[in-house]
């Protein structure tokens, strides 16, 4: 007779992806990185991964998520990452979350919280409070609008391009 091996449930996959994930971020702080890892998986298959590279590349955008979206879109030849699914160690910060959007994930899946990332020397709260509360005026860097009358040129001549591909 044969031994029947059930499938891994969703929850179980998730959970192994997860455990990979942190096992990147361990990872990533002996090999000179920050303590994040992420996975981009679709269709149950893991696509790409990446690790917090920010000091080691000198990049502040080298983030662990960041960076396995960049392999997964390259991987999968498409800036769109439907149909993905985004495992990462920690809360995404309001760069990633915001990439992740731009990607249009499926969902994101992570483990350690924002807060956790606080205690850890990462305390990305005051980014999120930034976005949740705070009028500009308040935001430590100044952002400012120059109105000019030809703002919208690159929009016209995107608009005007014929073979555009819309995303």
């Amino acid at each position: 007779m044969t031994a029947h091996t059930e499938e891994p449930s969703v929850e179980e996959r998730e959970r192994a992806w997860m455990d990979e994930a942190i096992r990147m971020a361990t990872d990533s702080v002996a090999n000179g990185g920050g303590p994040f890892g992420a996975l981009v998986v679709k269709d149950g298959e893991v696509v790409a991964a990446g690790n917090n590279q920010v000091t080691a590349n000198l990049d502040p955008t080298a983030h662990a998520e960041v960076s396995a979206m960049r392999a997964a879109c390259k991987q999968l030849n498409s800036f769109s990452l439907e149909g993905c699914v985004l495992i990462t160690s920690c809360e995404p910060c309001p760069m990633c979350l915001s990439t992740a959007l731009w990607a249009r994930l499926d969902r994101i899946v992570f483990s350690a919280d924002r807060n956790d990332a606080a205690v850890g020397g990462f305390d990305d709260r005051r980014f999120y409070d930034l976005f949740e509360k705070k009028p500009r005026s308040m935001w430590p860097t100044r952002v400012e609008q120059l109105d000019l009358p030809y703002r919208t040129a690159p929009f016209d001549a995107w608009l005007a391009k014929s073979d555009r591909v819309d995303y």
